[in-house]
C-alpha cells in the first residue's frame, strides 16, 4: 500500500517540483493549495503525513496545523512544517502549534526525506 502524503502549498512551482519528486519516490500525493483546503483534506484524505507550508491564503500553516491536531480525526497525522522564513524562534513556534517536524525551504529532498520516512517509522 502506498503512503498518501499531503502538500499544503500555495506556491505552484514548489508544489509542482515537490509533487513530482516525491512521486518519483513513490508516495501518493494530494495537494491542498491553502491551509483551509488543508485542514478538510487532512479530514476527508486521512493522509500519512502532511507536509505545511506555513506562509498559506485563507487560513496559515501554523492555524490550519492547530485544527488539524485539535480534531480527533487527525489529530494523529504527522505533520511536517514547511518554510521560508527560517528566523530564530520558528521551529520552536512551529512545535507549539502542533508540527511534528520543521523543515526550511528551499528544500533539501534528501534532509526531508530523512524527516518524512522518521515520521511515517514512529
Amino acid at each position: 500500500m502506498s503512503t498518501t502524503i499531503l502538500l499544503v502549498e500555495d506556491n505552484e512551482m514548489n508544489r509542482d517540483m515537490l509533487t513530482r519528486r516525491l512521486i518519483k519516490k513513490g508516495f501518493l500525493v494530494e495537494v491542498a493549495v491553502n491551509g483551509q483546503e488543508g485542514v478538510d483534506k487532512a479530514a476527508s484524505l486521512a493522509p500519512d503525513l502532511i507536509l505545511m507550508d506555513m506562509s498559506l491564503p485563507i487560513l496559515d500553516g501554523w492555524e490550519a496545523t492547530r485544527k488539524i491536531k485539535s480534531n480527533q480525526t487527525t489529530q494523529k497525522i504527522p505533520v511536517i512544517a514547511l518554510t521560508a522564513h527560517a528566523m530564530a524562534g520558528d521551529k520552536q513556534k512551529a512545535l507549539a502549534a502542533g508540527c511534528d517536524d520543521y523543515d526550511t525551504k528551499p528544500i533539501d529532498l534528501k534532509r526531508l526525506l530523512e524527516k518524512i520516512n522518521g515520521q511515517l517509522s514512529k
